[in-house]
């Protein structure tokens, strides 16, 4: 049994847990540091001809100083020009993609790569009223120090403020299990900075989540229990501005999992990753092989040319930049775990045998606890500190 499985073991599935039931933990104490400081740097440009398509065919190169990566894209329909850095250090730095409206109801997108975590973040806004959202913003967080910053979510604060977007909404695909949330942090500064609270969204199943993990990891209920503004049903329809935008129910990964559809443009999430990996994982409790087959298919039974941005990119070798999105065609033909052709029965093996072999996330008892919380911190304690629970791995030892 690999690590992550023991750790599965330990946390248990979403049926209901037995009154014998204990984990061995560690309480730590969060550190909170103040970072409110933004970076500005000179650009040298150069050209990169990415492998990854059709749709990247031709890329220029612009490296910063501070290792950020801004990424433009031109909607051409013959051709587009993609602005990427190749990453030097793929421990440091953020990246950000830009995709500027060109049609009459779809969205500016604006999409900024954490590559700690390897996961994209998203500004989506209306280009005709300047509304709103950020999808999946990632708190900053060190294991070895404990300490918890804010780097990431204040990049995302930079790009609102100077593009004068109003943020309305802060949507979570799902209680995620490899990085901490920002939302919450982001809620209380656009609040302080604009005078309005934007609401946190996520999927309306979210609550099974909470209960599991807030037993699991000794989270009081009072601080998990009313933490999310808007919890949506399967295919309910919002709206960004002018835009009309539909949460998307897309189980397999975790059974809350949820996707946003906005225009011709699906954030979808930890359910389809860039073609040359294929899918996320299905071994966290209540994932399912099968469900995550049927969500990819609903996807993939989108017309050719909508877009499927992904939560996270981990590019392998031969491929040295994340990638955003590819679009449906290009999954059809190119994903290496649902393209045209596999069955259910054939993706379900690939996928329980690949996960079998996956250890678990490195920040996976950290995010759930901050995440069903929405991001807020836990309360302190009579010292003042703010506690996270780590179960320890004893085995069969016992004394």
């Amino acid at each position: 049994m690999n690590s992550f499985r023991a750790s599965q073991a330990a946390l248990g599935s979403l049926e209901p847990m037995a009154n014998s039931t204990r984990a061995t933990t560690l309480r730590r104490p969060l550190r909170s540091l103040c970072q409110h400081a933004e970076k500005r740097a000179a650009y040298t440009t150069k050209t990169y001809h990415s492998p990854i398509g059709a749709d990247f065919r031709r890329a220029s190169l612009k490296t910063k100083l501070d290792d950020r990566r801004t990424l433009s894209c031109n909607n051409s329909s013959s051709l587009r020009s993609v602005t990427t850095k190749i990453p030097q250090a793929v421990a440091r730095g953020r990246a950000s993609y830009s995709t500027e409206a060109t049609v009459a109801g779809e969205p500016t997108i604006h999409a900024v790569f954490e590559t700690k975590t390897g996961t994209w973040q998203y500004v989506v806004a209306d280009p005709s009223t300047l509304a709103a959202v950020i999808i999946d913003p990632v708190l900053d967080y060190d294991p070895a120090s404990q300490a918890v910053t804010t780097s990431a979510a204040d990049s995302l604060l930079s790009m609102v403020k100077e593009k004068g977007y109003k943020v309305d909404r802060i949507l979570e695909t799902h209680a995620h299990a490899d990085h901490l949330t920002a939302a919450s942090y982001l809620q209380n500064r656009l609040t302080q900075e604009h005078g309005h609270k934007p609401s946190i969204g996520i999927g309306k199943r979210i609550g099974q989540v909470q209960k599991l993990f807030g037993r699991r990891y000794a989270v009081p209920p009072d601080e998990y229990s009313v933490v999310f503004d808007t919890l949506f049903d399967d295919d309910e329809k919002f709206k960004i501005g002018n835009l009309v935008a539909t949460a998307m129910h897309l189980p397999g990964h975790t059974p809350d999992h949820l996707g946003y559809k906005i225009g011709d443009n699906v954030f979808c999430g930890d359910s389809l990753f860039h073609a040359d990996i294929g899918t996320a994982r299905c071994d966290f409790p209540g994932g399912s092989a099968h469900s995550l087959f049927n969500s990819g298919r609903k996807l993939l039974s989108l017309p050719d040319h909508v877009k499927i941005w992904t939560g996270h990119d981990y590019p392998p070798e031969g491929r040295a930049t994340p990638i955003p999105w590819l679009s449906v065609q290009d999954h059809k033909s190119q994903n290496k775990h649902l393209r045209d052709g596999i069955t259910e029965e054939e993706f379900v093996s690939l996928r329980q045998e690949r996960d079998a072999k996956l250890a678990e996330p490195r920040l996976l008892h950290q995010s759930l606890q901050i995440n069903i919380r929405a991001g807020q911190l836990p309360k302190p304690t009579e010292a003042g500190h703010r506690m996270l629970h780590v179960p320890l791995k004893i085995g069969d030892v016992k004394w």
